[in-house]
């Protein structure tokens, strides 16, 4: 399906629809080889409550942003390699229902469809595009992923002391080992985790002192920036520090009900305008 794709005039065409549509906010996005295999809209679940985001599934790379006009302008690109990609199927619970989880080594999050058919399109063409990168390019698939967050309205206290009240002065903050939702002095350390940034991040205590551990087990030489830093800082208590924010829960618009859409899957079953051509044009010379 994918190799017939590669170089049709509809493809580049899609591409290049798609970089419109993210503009000077997003990254080119054509490439040698690169095919859109499918789009559609998925509810990501996001720091504060879940929001409607545009997903594009490249043959090597999985594109998605906010919707700032249906259709038409997206901005905040996020872009996510394949490679480095693990699903895992979410079983339904209350109004969460037809989601999963998108693992990587940097960050993870869930997402769910409009429908169980919807949701295993998705899971089902996202795995074989990742199977066949493994397969091209001999690569395991990565073993460490970085902890889904669970989100603020999951947390009226602190998941580590089970004591301290969320409030505005309270603020929530979150494990980047682990994801839980934690207060400022039970998240005052910072360590390195290298799958996700260079520089120490928040982890909370039961995290740090686990990380530790590991690593006075297992010594090895670590430049300086590598060394897990001490007590908190200035925000450790205080207001959320940049670092605990997600981007994507920026968009603050209220949600628009539209008219629900199917995503599409670009199949070689599909009737595109180089199709149509070579068809009038075998139609052609046989009248001659």
């Amino acid at each position: 399906m994918v190799d017939r794709l590669v170089n049709s005039e509809a493809n580049a065409r899609r591409i290049a629809m798609v970089e419109n549509c993210f503009g000077s906010s997003g990254q080119p996005l054509a490439e040698q080889g690169r095919v859109l295999v499918g789009e559609g809209v998925l509810t990501k679940m996001c720091r504060k409550k879940p929001k409607a985001r545009q997903f594009f599934l490249f043959n090597d790379i999985l594109v998605y942003g906010n919707i700032v006009i249906n259709k038409k302008k997206y901005n905040k690109q996020h872009v996510i390699p394949l490679e480095e990609v693990k699903l895992e199927s979410l079983k339904d619970e209350g109004q969460y229902r037809n989601g999963w989880l998108i693992r990587t080594a940097s960050k993870s999050f869930a997402v769910y469809a409009a429908t169980a058919t919807e949701k295993e399109e998705w899971m089902a063409h996202i795995e074989k595009c990742i199977e066949d990168l493994l397969r091209k390019s001999g690569k395991q698939p990565p073993s460490e992923h970085a902890a889904v967050w669970v989100p603020d309205n999951e947390a009226a206290i602190c998941m580590h002391c089970k004591k301290t009240q969320f409030t505005v002065l309270n603020r929530r903050h979150h494990c980047r080992k682990c994801g839980a939702v934690v207060c400022g002095p039970c998240s005052s350390k910072r360590f390195v985790l290298r799958t996700q940034s260079e520089k120490p991040l928040r982890v909370c205590l039961h995290c740090y002192d686990r990380l530790t551990r590991d690593k006075a087990r297992t010594p090895r030489p670590l430049p300086p920036a590598a060394v897990a830093k001490g007590a908190g800082d200035a925000t450790g208590s205080g207001g959320e520090s940049s670092q605990d924010d997600d981007s994507d829960d920026e968009d603050e618009r209220p949600a628009v009900e539209d008219k629900h859409d199917e995503p599409k899957f670009y199949s070689d079953g599909e009737k595109t305008e180089d199709t149509e051509n070579h068809a009038s044009k075998d139609s052609t010379d046989s009248t001659k």
